[in-house]
């Protein structure tokens, strides 16, 4: 089978403040693109990604549009350097966006709106520390899934991103989470870490921000990407444009199942990935779903040297 490639993109939580500052030093695009969105928003991006503070950059309302930048702004300096194209794409939560401007399904600028308005739905849709999430290590899926119930209660209480083999995040209402974190060792689970975050995504909670995401999709232009984009929610491409936004919608409250969109992939040919965007999270996770995978990342110049030459650019 030929040898093929695929670009995926970070979500929230892989924000830092200094991101890309070395690579938007080198290449002009990464700040021109910020600049896009700074447009869009009139919040100076750029100037919080380089400089802070990290209790506003780590808002939800600011981490979701910046980060959104960060891989599509990544993105840009690889196709800047190398004429080759991927065969798939993927983003993981916030990152699907990312995948989507650059696969050319929505434009940036409209990506940006919708995703400001996607971290506002989901802010509001919850109280502020009604929900939680927690990652659940060494435990397998179902045995999360297991906890999950065992200790809902009457509470909302589910596993929403299977990362990679061992590595399940769970959400929900807080006391529901708090209770599944105190059992998971008693049920085998090697650590069980709170995370500091500010909604319970992907869980039933956020099914009333995804029907206000649906109102704004359905007034947005979407086309199909010119490159499979595999989705979160099924970890496979979508084939209409009412099902894009369809998807879109049900990614707030359906789970990420990640170890099965790289299995895809990987499936489809493809023996490097190529992680677009700050930090080195998806790289982590895509060696431990399949060793034989060439996991790569682009958050700085060495990084994007390193892409450049596995890929024979």
């Amino acid at each position: 089978m030929e040898s093929q490639w695929a670009v995926v993109f970070p979500g929230q939580g892989s924000q830092s403040v200094g991101m890309l500052g070395t690579l938007g030093e080198r290449r002009p695009v990464v700040r021109e693109t910020f600049a896009e969105a700074t447009a869009v928003l009139g919040t100076d991006l750029w100037e919080l990604a380089c400089n802070g503070p990290a209790e506003i950059l780590n808002r939800t309302e600011n981490t979701q549009p910046a980060m959104l930048a960060a891989g599509v702004a990544t993105w840009r300096v690889l196709a800047e350097a190398t004429d080759l194209r991927p065969s798939h794409m993927a983003g993981h939560s916030l990152g699907e966006y990312s995948a989507l401007v650059a696969a050319g399904a929505l434009e940036f600028s409209d990506a940006v709106a919708v995703v400001a308005e996607r971290a506002a739905a989901m802010q509001d849709a919850v109280p502020a520390g009604a929900g939680a999430m927690a990652a659940i290590l060494g435990l397998e899926d179902e045995a999360v899934r297991a906890l999950c119930v065992t200790h809902a209660g009457d509470e909302v209480l589910e596993a929403v991103n299977f990362n990679s083999p061992g590595q399940v995040v769970i959400a929900g209402s807080a006391q529901a989470v708090e209770r599944a974190v105190a059992a998971a060792p008693a049920a085998g689970a090697k650590r069980a870490v709170r995370l500091p975050v500010s909604v319970p995504s992907h869980c039933a909670l956020m099914r009333p921000a995804a029907e206000r995401l649906a109102a704004r999709l359905a007034t947005t232009d979407v086309r199909i990407p010119e490159i499979p984009v595999l989705h979160n929610v099924t970890a496979a491409p979508v084939q209409t444009v009412e099902e894009l936004r369809a998807t879109l919608a049900e990614q707030l409250y359906r789970p990420v199942r990640w170890v099965e969109t790289v299995q895809t992939m990987r499936a489809g040919g493809v023996q490097i990935l190529v992680e677009a965007g700050p930090g080195k999270v998806l790289t982590g996770l895509s060696r431990r779903i399949d060793r034989n995978l060439q996991a790569l990342e682009l958050s700085d110049e060495s990084g994007l040297a390193r892409t450049l030459e596995a890929l024979g650019a």
